[in-house]
């Protein structure tokens, strides 16, 4: 009898409940592998990205420039993002307030902390999915197994003699159940733990940048400032 218990056949009898289980498991363990693979690049491009502009910024190349060459492109994220806000806030406001270096780099500053805020949101997106799916996906997977046993068991009673080979089947597609929903929760809560840490490190990046480009501008601020005067 044990011969004939196949995977296969085990999902093809199971109740609906229990079926129903499965494919919202099976349902969440294909859109959090696909997050994964998306967030995998994101955040890849993300570093190549930031080294590329780090480079760049730091070569020398004159401020003006480079922003004209970054608001040349239109798909701008990163580094680029809270370069090309930074300058542009901080250009705008020196027109008008050469001589107030501390208004022109406290609206500078803020032009880049939403930047900041905003790329940083970006970085993070689908991870609150993944999260979710590593944490509830056992969950789900044990209701189906508890729903299983228990119709098990409720056959089990309505039989006078009661043998292993009568609720070796429900107990085996319950355990299913399980398993499925540990499929989908492990990667996604390994991706995410992953995934996390390089946004983290990345926010870290970003945040070095805008407080390193925010001397450069004070600088010149100041210097701009006594000129002026």
């Amino acid at each position: 009898m044990a011969g004939k218990i196949s995977i296969l056949s085990l999902l093809i009898e199971a109740s609906f409940v229990v079926q129903l289980v499965m494919l919202i498991l099976l349902a969440m363990s294909v859109m959090s592998w696909t997050m994964i693979f998306r967030r995998r690049k994101a955040l890849s491009d993300a570093v190549t990205e930031a080294k590329k502009f780090e480079d760049k910024f730091w070569s020398g190349i004159d401020l003006s420039k480079l922003y004209n060459e970054v608001s040349a492109r239109t798909n701008n994220h990163g580094l680029e993002t809270l370069f090309k806000s930074g300058f542009k806030e901080f250009a705008r406001l020196h027109k008008t307030n050469s001589r107030q270096p501390a208004a022109v780099m406290e609206g500078t500053q803020r032009a880049m902390r939403v930047g900041l805020s905003r790329e940083v949101e970006r970085l993070e997106m689908h991870l609150p999915f993944l999260a979710t799916v590593g944490s509830i996906s056992p969950y789900i997977g044990l209701f189906g197994t508890v729903w299983g046993i228990m119709n098990s068991f409720i056959a089990l009673g309505a039989v006078e003699q009661a043998t292993l080979s009568m609720v070796a089947p429900g107990i085996a597609e319950a355990l299913i159940a399980t398993a499925i929903g540990l499929f989908a929760a492990i990667p996604a809560v390994i991706a995410y733990n992953k995934f996390s840490h390089q946004v983290e490190s990345l926010e870290s990046s970003y945040a070095n940048f805008v407080e390193e480009f925010a001397n450069i501008l004070h600088r010149q601020a100041v210097s701009s400032s006594g000129d002026a005067a």
